[in-house]
């Protein structure tokens, strides 16, 4: 038996070996961390040393804040494609977009042969009141032209404080002459949902962005469609084609309008123990009603949350074709009077588990719209363009290097209802005219 004495002293030189190997690991973490942070300081010395070369030298005189905040962009977009940094006033106009309500005029349009193009004035809007036409072309505002200006531009200078006014000058078909009209700005309520009724039996709701009113405007929709079909209501089709997506909490809590339990979505991101789970709350609004979810190419992050939970809990059957594949999460990162940094800052995944990023998500009945042939020979040109094909996008899963990446597919829907081959496949589906194959709902859920 050992004396105490003994004990005493191997126990001493132990605890000191320990110490020893304790500080030894600490001093090489903490000359690795000395190494990092030493090569970080000598390429910001290295950029410090570019910019003032590029400030004394350049030929013409450049704007410093300019140059910074260039450079950001750069380091930003060098890590993905919806990584980006958000000055002051473009973090106010993405704040303006999520509240869905802005100072404008009330129409939506696009941009045809250099002048703005009205596609729809929207209803009790100013414009709407001061007779703007879908069709007409805006070719001034306030007299100055709108050649030269992109359409972002133009919107952003219809765009301004409530009750001042704006003079556009509009060429109209069948009116000889331009003319001006005088608009004074409102308070424009974007309405995410739109919905009707389709015959007397089916509740048609599309959600074409994903904003802070999208859950609250979806839940009225439902509630009034009960009320107008009543007993004949077969189910509900859930439009999310050509929807980009938008907040993720919206996406979780329109999930859950139409579950009673179960995960909705996981997010996880660069350590495990980061992953998080959101879970749907008892209580189906539709009272478990039958449910058809159209998606198409342009169906985008939150659209895909929707259109994977609802599909993994055999919810809805999925129309259209492939969703665009944006699998990530993106954290708005205020930075004070200096605007905010977007930061893709997660992984997200459907209820099974499933990554759709740089892939999507399937639908269980692929229907194709018709193209027109203008339509045709730019498909037949240039492709059709998904997540996987934006340079320097995130690889599907870290673990999967060789994982499947997809092309994008269709985001084409018909103006005209009667031409909408998805829509009417999806009614069908509704009043069992037509079913879901087998084989193909076993093919999705292999997937």
């Amino acid at each position: 038996m050992m004396r105490k004495s003994e004990y005493a002293l191997w126990a001493l030189l132990v605890l000191a070996v320990l110490a020893a190997g304790s500080t030894m690991v600490s001093l090489a973490r903490s000359q690795s961390a000395s190494a990092a942070n030493s090569e970080i300081y000598k390429q910001l010395d290295l950029f410090g040393e570019v910019l003032e070369r590029v400030r004394a030298d350049y030929v013409e005189k450049p704007e410093d804040s300019k140059l910074i905040e260039s450079a950001i962009n750069g380091m930003l977009a060098g890590l993905d494609p919806h990584s980006s940094y958000l000055n002051p006033k473009h973090f106010r106009d993405m704040q303006v977009q999520t509240r869905g309500e802005f100072g404008g005029l009330g129409i939506e349009v696009t941009m045809e042969n250099g002048v703005v193009k009205v596609v729809s004035p929207i209803e009790d809007t100013p414009a709407s009141k001061a007779g703007v036409m879908s069709g007409d072309l805006i070719t001034h505002l306030n007299k100055e032209p709108i050649l030269g200006l992109t359409l972002q531009e133009a919107v952003e200078k219809m765009r301004g404080p409530v009750n001042s006014p704006i003079t556009l000058t509009i060429v109209r078909k069948g009116v000889e002459d331009p003319f001006d009209v005088k608009v004074v700005r409102d308070i424009i309520h974007i309405n995410p949902v739109k919905y009707n009724a389709e015959g007397d039996d089916v509740g048609y709701i599309r959600v074409t962005t994903f904003n802070e009113q999208t859950t609250e405007n979806l839940q009225k929709a439902i509630e009034d469609l009960k009320k107008k079909l009543g007993p004949n209501l077969k189910g509900y089709i859930l439009d999310l084609r050509n929807n980009p997506g938008g907040l993720l909490d919206q996406a979780i809590s329109v999930s859950d309008t139409f579950l009673n339990q179960g995960a909705i979505v996981l997010t996880r991101g660069r350590n495990l123990e980061e992953t998080q789970r959101s879970n749907a709350r008892a209580g189906d609004l539709t009272d478990g009603k039958k449910m058809v979810v159209l998606i198409n190419g342009g169906s985008a992050s939150a659209s895909e949350i929707v259109a994977g939970a609802l599909q993994d809990h055999h919810r809805a059957t999925l129309v259209g074709t492939r969703s665009f594949g944006k699998g990530s999460v993106q954290t708005i990162i205020p930075l004070g009077s200096n605007g905010a940094l977007r930061l893709t800052t997660a992984r997200y995944y459907t209820p099974s588990g499933r990554s759709i990023q740089a892939k999507g998500i399937e639908p269980e009945v692929v229907v194709e719209e018709e193209l027109p042939e203008d339509l045709k020979k730019k498909v037949a040109a240039e492709g059709v363009h998904g997540e996987a094909d934006l340079r320097g996008h995130l690889r599907r899963e870290d673990d999967a290097p060789d994982a499947k990446e997809e092309s994008g597919s269709s985001a084409y829907v018909p103006q005209d209802k009667e031409k909408d081959t998805q829509l009417k496949y999806a009614l069908d589906l509704l009043r069992g005219i037509k079913s879901v194959d087998t084989e193909t709902k076993k093919k999705a859920e292999a997937n």
